[in-house]
């Protein structure tokens, strides 16, 4: 039986996907940086791929608030904090050395703000990242520990890039790495997957044509994989 608790279980989860989602947003800002360079109003359909209003003044206003904004629930600096906080509580879990990585990614990006390039500024933070994750494989030595991490990390990828209308060919990769990631789980722990929501998604992301007819229902069924208050064996 597994000796992690519910509470600390929903948190590895929401650190591995507040972690991946920060990630992502910043290589999707990035991205945006160019095609804005011709295009001043080329932010508006990432706002589209989330259903989110365009309440902008311009491009920087938007690249400032999805960067800096730790209000904006979908902005960078939101989702690493988050990811901070679940960090500090699972200390002990991660090691100081993981969570040490964490600060470092937030100091990193408040000081961009001061920067005349923000782009250059901003460099760094991928290595640290990358750092992160290489700290989790070296210091966690629970298997459970660091799988329900990385449940989370390739569950909020595999969320992104449906949202985001990205291939199916990429998308199908992802969601294999998660089954896998979803077959480790041992029987016994608090934190088991829901077959009724895992079954849509695999019915949905088994065609390239269902996929584009039916990404808003995975992606629903995506969000209700894991409710640790409510266990489905």
């Amino acid at each position: 039986m597994s000796t992690i608790s519910k509470e600390h279980s929903d948190r590895l989860f929401w650190l591995g996907r507040y972690t991946e989602r920060f990630f992502i947003t910043l290589r999707s800002l990035d991205k945006l940086y160019d095609k804005m360079i011709d295009d001043k109003h080329g932010y508006k359909e990432y706002l589209e791929y989330f259903r989110l209003p365009d309440k902008y003044n311009d491009s920087l206003d938007f690249i400032h608030s999805f960067l800096y904004d730790a209000n904006n629930q979908n902005s960078a600096a939101y989702s690493l904090e988050r990811a901070y906080d679940n960090g500090i509580v699972l200390r002990e879990e991660i090691s100081t050395k993981t969570l040490s990585f964490l600060q470092m990614a937030k100091d990193t990006l408040i000081s961009s703000q001061d920067k005349t390039s923000v782009r250059l500024a901003l460099l760094p933070l991928k290595d640290i990242m990358y750092s992160f994750w290489g700290s989790i494989n070296e210091h966690i030595y629970d298997d459970e520990i660091r799988n329900i991490i990385y449940i989370g990390k390739t569950l909020e990828r595999l969320d992104m890039y449906m949202r985001m209308k990205y291939p199916f060919a990429t998308v199908e990769k992802e969601f294999i790495r998660l089954c896998k990631n979803l077959n480790r789980v041992p029987k016994g722990t608090p934190y088991r997957y829901n077959i009724k929501y895992l079954s849509d998604v695999v019915e949905i992301l088994g065609t390239e044509r269902d996929y584009e007819l039916y990404s808003d229902k995975a992606i629903k069924s995506l969000g209700c994989l894991f409710e640790p208050m409510e266990v489905t064996v």
